[in-house]
């Protein structure tokens, strides 16, 4: 794997991160501050909820930026159309590996928590998940290769507000409130597209640019081939407990309505 470590890239790749660290700790305040103020319930927490609520306030945070800007590049910009020349692979932005930094910097910030707390933020499958993530980010990150798949699988962060709030609804009491159901809904669907659905087109699009996948160096191949076939097994993983969630919930709304009617 050969670096190149131009002047850009000494000052924007650490600065990216330590951003990204940096914002993790502006918005867990921030949370802190505006909960404790808009939120009423936000003092009966106990110790561990408030930090758990904080922290997710942060993960959704980063979530949204990094689906919005990975769905710019794959979607709306023309630095991976099909139609430009050049090697899809190789291309990359600066904004792009921006990005990345900020990213690493959440899933540094993010794993010291859970490490931490362990295991109150998250258990074994969460320390799998970051550890492979700042790994195939860096690797992307330090080659210049592949952006594009990383960028993929970046946007799958769009479904974390979908769980975070689900996870808030959950602490305030309101499991029997309408937006409960409405949101596990839409989890659901967003985990199918995002995280089920877009794996299989990484998969393919990988597979139809197979001379140009094979062509980076060893160790890049090899990660893009495990890194994503891992996350997307932790995917379904999780998707079967959404689903097994889901069916509960609706269960157990209809049988309160049928109750109702009853009564």
């Amino acid at each position: 794997m050969d670096v190149n470590f131009g002047p850009q890239e000494r000052i924007l790749w650490p600065a990216s991160v330590l951003a990204g660290i940096v914002m993790c700790g502006a918005v867990y305040e921030m949370t802190c501050t505006v909960s404790s103020r808009c939120f009423r319930g936000y003092s009966r927490l106990s110790h561990m909820q408030k930090v758990e609520w904080n922290n997710r306030g942060f993960s959704t945070f980063h979530a949204l930026v990094a689906a919005a800007i990975s769905f710019y590049f794959v979607v709306i910009s023309d630095l991976f159309n099909e139609d430009v020349n050049g090697i899809i692979i190789d291309r990359k932005s600066w904004l792009s590996e921006a990005m990345f930094g900020v990213s690493i910097g959440y899933f540094l910030t993010d794993l010291a928590m859970i490490l931490w707390y362990f295991p109150s933020l998250g258990g074994k499958e969460y320390l799998l998940h970051h550890g492979l993530s700042m790994y195939a980010i860096g690797l992307a990150l330090l080659s210049g290769k592949a952006h594009m798949y990383i960028l993929m699988v970046l946007f799958t962060e769009v479904t974390t507000p979908f769980v975070n709030l689900r996870w808030y609804l959950d602490v305030a009491g309101q499991k029997t409130c309408n937006l409960y159901l409405y949101n596990g809904v839409a989890l659901f669907i967003g985990w199918l597209v995002a995280r089920i659905i877009l794996f299989v087109y990484l998969f393919t699009h990988m597979y139809h640019h197979y001379d140009q996948v094979r062509s980076i160096f060893t160790l890049g191949f090899y990660s893009l081939v495990a890194v994503p076939s891992t996350v997307s097994a932790l995917n379904v993983f999780w998707f079967w407990k959404i689903l097994k969630g889901m069916v509960k919930t609706l269960s157990r709304r209809r049988k309160h309505s049928e109750n109702g009617k009853t009564d």
